[in-house]
């Protein structure tokens, strides 16, 4: 699994066949089986995180005991609770898999002791922060913006992927509508 996030670093940046053994040293592969958390809420996260393989997503129970997905996680994508790793505060949380997973992982600290000797890892680490932030607007966006079939066909067009691999009521969790609105929206799209 290190060889799917070595093409990832690869597409990233000019990494030399040391700075790749270095970092090659420091990981260790954690395998997640369908329905098994990879945090839940309360705890404190300190990894660094990369799908290799699988689907995952990210979410919370409000107080009424409702799911609200923030994210899904695929291959080459990052998974963890930025905030919680940061500030070593217990996640809002929850990070399960939705198939088997396998994921390349870092300690906190081996991870950062590699970001200030590699700065080709540094760097990619700071565009992908930009490009994080640049995302999570665009999400706010579209979440006070668009109709719900507008949320829908976002979706749609940005993860074509998920649509074969997600259950229809986590999409609809994840664009905020109900399961019951989303087959409406399907439905009448279908028409059209």
């Amino acid at each position: 699994m290190f060889e799917v996030f070595q093409q990832y670093l690869q597409t990233k940046g000019a990494f030399t066949v040391q700075e790749l053994d270095m970092i090659r040293e420091q990981h260790f592969i954690k395998k997640l089986r369908r329905r098994q958390y990879l945090l839940q809420e309360g705890d404190v996260w300190k990894h660094y995180a990369f799908v290799s393989k699988g689907c995952l997503r990210i979410y919370y129970v409000d107080e009424k005991g409702v799911e609200h997905i923030m994210k899904f996680l695929t291959e080459n994508w990052w998974a963890g609770d930025r905030e919680s790793l940061l500030n070593s505060t217990p996640s809002e949380y929850y990070i399960d898999a939705l198939e088997d997973a396998m994921l390349v992982m870092f300690t906190k600290e081996n991870f950062e002791r590699l970001c200030r000797e590699i700065p080709t890892l540094n760097n990619m680490v700071n565009m992908l922060v930009h490009r994080s932030y640049v995302a999570a607007n665009h999400r706010i966006h579209a979440a006070i913006s668009f109709t719900t079939e507008e949320k829908y066909q976002h979706f749609i067009e940005k993860y074509p992927d998920l649509l074969g691999r997600v259950p229809l009521h986590m999409i609809a969790s994840y664009i905020g509508v109900t399961p019951e609105t989303l087959s409406r929206v399907r439905a009448a799209s279908v028409k059209k």
